[in-house]
């Protein structure tokens, strides 16, 4: 298969053909995986995460065609995690959700097999030791993705101001200013996490990233969530037009890695 025609149509060919353009996919270092809480151990030396976002300044948001981005001006330590499992800082680049049909399950990990609504992830990178993001996102140590999962409930208020958005990026590639933005706002009450190391869920794939995911989730209404199912994976100018859902990788193998909990 032609190479550019593959990295447009990747999404499309479902996660399961990823192996035969990106053999990594078959890796040992795979995401997502299913978080067996009863498996997951323990560590008393994995201290609280801290997020530093007070200062952060959102940019803008779009459609890349798998799911909508909101991108933040990365040039400095304005907007960064730390703590946890993490030797310094990262700071935060974008963050983007997955989501499924409606009513249907979305999450890309699963918790004990359970599954949910859809499933945020703010991206960070190690600015420490890395020049660039693109650099980063290729090493082992070079990024770390907050996870946070979104159950159907009551509405989310703060969410409001991105589902708002959502017709400005209504066709993949379609961009639009987002300013001011803190995504502190997204965080659950609980900051208690399960740690791994894993890969990006989206060719190519990279098995770049220390993943931290919230065990307590934020609510969301079907309605919100209705919004992201608005949006195309196609662009404006194609016909054969497809409603952007179900636009997750489902867990993946562990191969002998360990979860860890910042709680017991």
């Amino acid at each position: 298969m032609n190479g550019s025609l593959w990295n447009q149509k990747w999404f499309f060919y479902g996660p399961s053909a990823w192996y035969k353009v990106y053999p990594i996919a078959e890796g040992n270092r795979q995401s997502p995986i299913d978080i067996v809480p009863a498996d997951a151990v323990f560590d008393a030396k994995l201290s609280p995460i801290s997020l530093s976002y007070n200062n952060c300044t959102s940019v803008s948001i779009s459609n890349n065609g798998h799911s909508v981005v909101v991108e933040f001006i990365d040039s400095d330590e304005r907007s960064v995690i730390r703590g946890g499992p993490l030797e310094n800082m990262y700071r935060l680049k974008q963050f983007h959700f997955h989501w499924g049909g409606k009513g249907c399950r979305g999450s890309e990990h699963t918790v004990g097999g359970k599954t949910y609504a859809s499933e945020l992830h703010l991206v960070h990178w190690n600015a420490i030791k890395y020049k660039s993001f693109g650099e980063a996102a290729a090493a082992p140590d070079g990024l770390a993705v907050l996870g946070i999962f979104l159950e159907i409930g009551d509405e989310h208020r703060a969410l409001h101001q991105i589902t708002d958005a959502l017709y400005m990026v209504k066709f993949k590639g379609s961009v639009t200013d987002f300013k001011g933005f803190n995504p502190k706002c997204l965080l659950p009450n609980s900051l208690e996490y399960w740690t791994y190391p894993g890969s990006l869920t989206t060719p190519p794939l990279y098995e770049s990233v220390t993943w931290i995911l919230l065990k307590e989730p934020i609510y969301v209404s079907e309605k919100q969530m209705g919004k992201f199912r608005t949006l195309l994976f196609n662009g404006e100018e194609e016909d054969d037009r497809k409603r952007m859902e179900n636009n997750f990788r489902p867990p993946q193998p562990l191969r002998g890695r360990t979860v860890q909990a910042s709680f017991k």
